[in-house]
Order: structure tokens, then C-alpha cells, then sequence
């Protein structure tokens, strides 16, 4: 397959947490920079590590990475190399989740994590041209009371957070548990998403909209296994934001050749591509496109669709909006309006 199509796609980043961008060589550095000793010798045997078998154990050593972030520098380091890459990737806008409460349980304070990301997504429109929305994402594994109480230590920097998230381990911690945190959130102004349906089951996603009324469901995959479910989702044009090696990564499809993203595409559903913890799992938004286009056989007008979902599923204003698919409009011409051999 000829790559170059995929490098100059104009590209929207939908569900991308910024801890799960920390490299291993930036953990090091972090690390000694604060004086914390790893329990790693290496970032060759960091690497070694990840290799999950399923979402539990990559959030354990997620959350053990997560340790050496304690200053308002080491947020702004961490998010100014994700929009590095994202300068590599041709990523035009980016929606980026944090997780405060892996922060604030260590005793690092909420002001010290926003303002450090925000400099840097402040820096990123101004030096890159990359616009950037952010959003909050409770842990789901943790309590109702402890999201409500993030909820109110995020009030003050409402201006920087366009949407509330859930995420973390999805078994056992269904949306439900989590309404009265979404309808406080709503009536402050947010925008709600919400990981459902990677491992947890169709009723999951079914849940986020019908009961913490979410604009767009974070993965999604899982709708096939429920035939009204994916009728509601196509009819509804409800983005979903797919993260494919993820998906392999974590065992929800053995190999990328089994990954239901065409099917879905080709149902008519609002599916995008996104890289989710990229450090851990093989790959940013780039290397996303590359692989699952190679083994789906995606052609141009795959391409072009995932990345106008993108678009139009993203929490930009009208005007950016335009713009961007005007950019995809060039890429086209430029790319040539065969359908297959890119």
C-alpha cells in the first residue's frame, strides 16, 4: 500500500489520553528530574512490560507511569511531545481526556495538572496550528462521590474544559453508576462522553446515551453484538471513537485483520480512528490509519469518510469546522479520485 496518502490526510484526534502518551524515554526522564526511583532499570524492560492481557493489567502499570508526573512542567513536557507528534501525524485538532484523579489522589493538585496541559495546548495552537479541546475524564473504578467532588474541583477552569468523560476499567462499573456526577455536569455547561462497549457489553453503550445522555461513545466496538443497538447508532449518527491497535493490544480482536471498523464503516455508522494510550499500545493516530488500512483493504473514500466522522464529530465551531473539511477536500484532489491501490 502506498503510505503517503495516509501521512498527508488531514487528521482530527477524538479519544486520546494524555497520560497514555508518556513514553518510556520521557518517564525515565521525568523520573530522575523529580527523583523517583521506577521499578524498571530500563526503558527497554519498561517496554518489555506492555504486553496486556487485558485492560487491567495495562491500566496497572498506566497508573505506576503515571507517578512521575507531579509538577506543572511535567504536564506541559508530556503534552507538548503529544502535540509533537501530532505535527508528525498531520493532526489539524485534537480532543484530549486527562485524568485528574490519577493526579490528585498522589496529592498533586488539580491547578498544577490543567495548567501545565493547557500551556501547552495553549502553545500547540500558537507555535503548530493545532486547535485543541479538552476534557475531563473521571475513573470509573473509584466512586460516584469521588467524580462529584473532581466535578467541583474542575468548576473554577470550566473555561479550559469543553466535556466530562468515564473511563478506566468498564467491568463491573456500569454508566449507570455514575447519572447524578453526568446531569451535575450538564447543568454546569459540559459536554459528556463515555468509554462503553471495548470491554464491557452492549447495554454499556446503551446506557451512556439513554442515561448520561453523551454527545459520542469513546470505542463503541462491541455494538455488533446487539443488531437494533447498531441500527440506533447509524439512524442516531452517534460518533464512535475507535482506537484499533487498542483494540488488539488489549485482546478485544485477536488480530487487526478481525477489527469490526470497515464493517461498521460500511453500515453507515459515524466511526472515527484514534491511537487512546498510544505510548503503550504501538502507535499514534498515523500508524492507526496505516495498519488498519492495510489489513481492512480501507481505500480512499474510507479514508476521506473517517476522516470527515472526525470532523463533524468533533466539539469544534462551525467556522474550524469548514476549514478542516476544506482541507480534506485538497487532499482528495491531490490524492487522486481512484477507489483502491493507495
Amino acid at each position: 500500500m502506498h503510505q503517503s496518502a495516509i501521512a498527508r490526510l488531514p487528521k482530527v484526534e477524538l479519544h486520546l489520553h494524555i497520560e497514555g502518551s508518556l513514553e518510556p524515554e520521557l518517564m525515565f526522564a521525568l523520573a530522575g528530574r523529580n527523583g523517583i526511583e521506577l521499578p524498571y532499570a530500563s526503558v527497554e524492560q519498561v517496554r518489555a512490560a506492555y504486553d496486556f492481557s487485558d485492560l487491567q493489567s495495562f491500566l496497572d502499570i498506566y497508573y505506576a507511569g503515571a507517578c512521575v508526573l507531579l509538577k506543572e512542567q511535567d504536564f506541559y513536557d508530556l503534552t507538548w511531545a503529544y502535540l509533537l507528534r501530532c505535527e508528525d501525524d498531520e493532526v489539524c485538532h485534537t480532543e484530549i481526556f486527562f485524568d485528574p484523579q490519577t493526579h490528585t489522589d498522589r496529592g498533586v493538585a488539580f491547578e498544577t495538572v490543567i495548567e501545565g496541559i493547557s500551556r501547552a495546548l495553549a502553545d500547540g495552537r500558537e507555535q503548530l496550528g493545532i486547535s485543541s479541546h479538552l476534557i475531563l475524564c473521571f475513573l470509573r473504578h473509584l466512586s460516584a462521590a469521588a467524580a462529584m467532588e473532581t466535578l467541583a474541583q474542575a468548576l473554577p477552569y470550566r473555561d479550559r474544559i469543553i466535556a466530562v468523560g468515564l473511563d478506566s476499567s468498564e467491568k463491573g462499573h456500569p454508566p449507570e453508576k455514575f447519572v447524578e456526577v453526568f446531569d451535575r455536569a450538564r447543568a454546569e455547561g459540559f459536554l459528556t462522553v463515555a468509554h462503553a462497549g471495548e470491554e464491557g457489553p452492549p447495554a454499556y453503550i446503551e446506557q451512556a446515551l439513554d442515561l448520561l445522555k453523551v454527545t459520542r461513545i469513546d470505542h463503541g466496538v462491541r455494538c455488533t453484538e446487539d443488531p437494533k443497538l447498531v441500527r440506533r447508532l447509524q439512524k442516531e449518527q452517534v460518533p464512535l471513537t475507535v482506537c484499533p491497535l487498542s483494540n488488539i493490544k488489549l485482546r478485544v480482536f485477536d488480530r487487526m485483520e478481525e477489527h469490526n471498523l470497515k464493517q461498521l464503516l460500511d453500515d453507515g455508522l459515524c466511526v472515527t480512528v484514534n491511537s487512546d494510550d498510544p505510548a503503550y499500545f504501538g502507535g499514534y493516530i498515523g500508524q492507526n490509519f496505516r495498519e488498519t488500512a492495510e489489513a481492512l483493504n480501507l481505500d480512499l473514500d474510507d479514508l476521506e469518510k473517517l476522516a470527515r466522522n472526525a470532523v463533524t464529530a468533533s466539539f469544534l465551531d462551525d467556522d474550524r469546522r469548514k476549514e478542516l473539511m476544506t482541507r480534506i477536500d485538497h487532499w482528495r484532489e491531490e490524492a487522486g479520485y481512484s477507489t483502491r491501490g493507495i
